[in-house]
């Protein structure tokens, strides 16, 4: 399996924000950093970011989600096999499930939650193949669009999209806090607990230019690491400081849309194979980031 994830992974470097401005790099497809939670990047920072561009060649994606059987099946009707069980983060990232022709991914996010039955409960779509749970058209998803890479559009909306197209790559999640360029502290609708006490974060947004953030915060670091004022836990209100931050210092645009994906004991952040981040409940998706054949 190493020899796969090695081919998998050739040429990816990491970028240093001194020497590199994501955006003005018409080249750019794929980067990790770290960032403080003012989205400065800092070694020593508990935001793990993968910032991406949907529209590089470099790139192709597939959402994963815990299923007893081979993804894609059918059963002896025509219809999509839906035999869910519970899978951590690492096993949806690595096993036979996540590949895409052949190959493991380069990076992948945990993302919807699951339910009581080990479903998902959001709007989850790989490859134009739904696997969606209860909560589909009441809370909000991302997604990446198929067709060539240069159409390719990352979208965050609730439900399906009107354009089919839209509807390829795609997982649920739910809080949603940008919409349409203006952010809202969503402390209030989370409730309580999942706004102070969920202290782990994942979530996704969007820039005017097309590009996409993904972050995760790990609030749960040993204490190795330096937690201060500006490197700690993500409180609700301190979404727009980090993203913000983020997109300014990497010439990304301006922060278009935003929403979280599972929080508390989900989150899970995966890039050029080291897992950064894994909690030990099993999640309802993945979405998964490929580096395409050459």
């Amino acid at each position: 399996m190493e020899s796969n994830q090695e081919n998998n992974q050739e040429e990816i470097q990491e970028k240093d924000s001194k020497e590199y401005c994501f955006g003005k790099d018409k080249n750019s497809s794929i980067a990790f950093i770290k960032t403080n939670n003012l989205g400065e990047q800092y070694e020593k920072g508990i935001n793990h970011v993968i910032i991406l561009n949907p529209k590089s060649e470099e790139l192709d994606f597939k959402v994963n989600v815990g299923l007893n059987h081979k993804i894609y099946s059918k059963t002896n009707h025509g219809k999509i096999k839906k035999e869910y069980v519970p899978k951590l983060f690492y096993e949806l990232v690595n096993e036979e499930n996540a590949k895409l022709n052949g190959r493991l991914p380069l990076a992948a996010i945990n993302a919807d939650y699951i339910d009581t039955e080990n479903k998902p409960q959001g709007l989850n779509i790989s490859r134009g193949v739904e696997y969606s749970g209860a909560f589909k058209n009441k809370r909000s998803s991302f997604g990446i669009s198929g067709g060539k890479p240069s159409q390719r559009r990352a979208t965050i909306k609730v439900g399906r999209r009107n354009s089919e197209s839209l509807n390829y790559n795609v997982v649920g999640g739910n809080g949603r806090f940008y919409i349409n360029g203006r952010f809202k502290d969503i402390c209030q609708a989370l409730g309580e607990l999942a706004c102070k006490g969920a202290i782990n974060r994942s979530m996704a947004a969007i820039t005017n230019k097309g590009y996409v953030i993904l972050l995760v915060n790990d609030a749960k670091a040993n204490s190795s690491i330096e937690i201060s004022s500006s490197n700690r836990e993500l409180l609700p209100h301190m979404f727009d400081d980090v993203l913000k931050g983020i997109a300014r210092n990497n010439c990304l645009g301006k922060i278009q849309e935003g929403m979280l994906f599972d929080g508390g004991m989900s989150p899970g952040l995966y890039y050029n194979n080291k897992v950064y981040l894994e909690n030990l409940g099993p999640i309802g998706s993945v979405f998964l980031i490929y580096k395409r054949n050459s």
